[in-house]
């Protein structure tokens, strides 16, 4: 028989997750779980992640329990997952520092993420911010992860991942599983609505570029309508020539499974007014239905009875495996 795969993901607490978050990452969870029925699903939020960088700690209790929510909203089920607060399982700290010990500061300065946050970083940079990526290592390793599912921006995390795993394999012996990314092809990094020369974020200085899965309504369209084009008047898929035509078109694809070519056909000699107020509409019917599920599940005895179990089931699996790499280092 073969065994149980695990497959693992963390979603950092930092403000609303975005439309780039959910197209890119938690609208999939759901169709993965039902493509891997008889595998087991680790997912948590990733609250320690959040403290790298300056947070308000009441906004950072309500993003917590919002992203938990939102994992449920966007789609997952309760039959194959584990679900809990990174926080509340220490092993995850206790990995993290055995393992900076096997993690080299050459590879951390070449990690992309931390030379992008530094330059963007008005006051100093804390030493967390640096050695993140090595938390994120014991996050997967902790758990014996197979599959973890990424974006093209945490390819490189999940690599140094790969690194450190077999460099403790190699000096200790076979302990950790190592590795593999799932990627997500179409709508993988959605850009941000009004320069999709970079990709929609949280932290982008323009709000107008960016959807929250938890913003009304009415604001979600006009944000759609008001997204740049281009002078060009033809729905076409060209990053190049018409880079906002073309992220449109991969929200437009990504919620609708059609592809470029079908837009192309549906919208051929068609002004840009249509289709993005076809496209307005779409996005409103996709998060409306997330807003819905959220609201039955944010202050419900359900989400908090899941978070206790997951909690106690996701610290029996990162005690037995603390205890081994404790054994393996001289520790016990």
């Amino acid at each position: 028989m073969e065994k149980r795969k695990i497959i693992l993901s963390g979603v950092k607490p930092t403000g609303t997750p975005t439309l780039g978050n959910y197209i890119g990452a938690m609208k999939n969870f759901g169709k993965l779980q039902e493509q891997h029925k008889d595998d087991l699903f680790v997912f948590f939020v990733a609250d320690l992640h959040a403290l790298t960088t300056p947070q308000d700690p009441k906004e950072l209790r309500k993003d917590i329990k919002d992203v938990a929510a939102l994992y449920l909203a966007c789609g997952l089920k309760e039959e194959n997952l584990i679900l809990f607060l990174q926080s509340e399982v220490v092993e995850h700290v206790q990995l993290s520092l055995i393992l900076e010990g096997m993690t080299y500061m050459g590879e951390l300065e070449r990690m992309t993420q931390y030379k992008d946050k530094k330059q963007k970083q008005v006051e100093g940079i804390s030493s967390a911010l640096f050695t993140y990526p090595v938390l994120m290592a014991a996050d997967i390793l902790l758990y014996d992860a197979d599959l973890i599912p990424i974006g093209d921006d945490q390819v490189q995390h999940l690599e140094i991942t790969r690194v450190i795993a077999n460099r403790f394999n190699n000096r200790f012996g076979e302990t950790f599983t190592v590795p593999e990314g799932i990627t997500v092809k179409t709508g993988a990094r959605i850009k941000d609505l009004q320069d999709p020369s970079i990709k929609m974020s949280k932290s982008a200085p323009n709000q107008k570029g960016c959807i929250y899965l938890l913003e009304p309504i009415n604001s979600i369209k006009k944000k759609i309508m008001s997204a740049v084009t281009d002078n060009l008047g033809q729905v076409k898929y060209n990053e190049k020539k018409q880079p906002g035509i073309a992220n449109l078109m991969t929200i437009y694809s990504s919620l609708t499974n059609l592809s470029f070519k079908e837009i192309e056909k549906k919208y051929l000699g068609k002004g840009y007014g249509e289709f993005k107020k076809d496209l307005a509409e779409i996005v409103a019917k996709e998060i409306e239905g997330v807003q819905k599920k959220y609201n039955e599940l944010i202050n419900s005895e359900y989400l908090k009875n899941l978070l206790e179990k997951g909690k106690i089931e996701a610290s029996k699996l990162a005690s037995k495996k603390i205890n081994k790499v404790y054994k393996k280092v001289g520790l016990k």
